[in-house]
């Protein structure tokens, strides 16, 4: 289900206090990238992904194969940052920064 706008805009300003949990090089998504990027949504809903590729269009292309793969949904990118979300039925509350940083 997409976010709503509203959705988003709260995302983001949760965001902006995150740091990258997922860094993905050169070498695209790899096992060991799809497992911890499974683990990092599970365990936080919000994430942050830096990519450390130069070409704009491939970064764009890694970023939609990667929500496809991980089943999440892009609320944000700034430059090589891209910010990320998708729903966890079993929350943990002291690990999801959804929760966390509920004003």
């Amino acid at each position: 289900m997409p976010l709503t706008n509203e959705q988003k805009k709260h995302y983001k300003s949760i965001g902006h206090y995150l740091k990258p949990v997922l860094i993905v090089s050169e070498n695209g998504l790899t096992e060991g990238v799809q497992a911890e990027l499974d683990r990092a949504l599970t365990d936080h809903e919000l994430i942050k992904v830096q990519l450390r590729i130069t070409e704009r269009d491939d970064r764009r292309a890694l970023i939609d194969e990667l929500c496809r793969i991980g089943q999440c949904e892009l609320v944000q990118t700034i430059g090589k940052m891209a910010l990320v979300y998708r729903k966890n039925p079993k929350v943990n509350k002291q690990l999801s920064n959804v929760h966390r940083y509920q004003s």
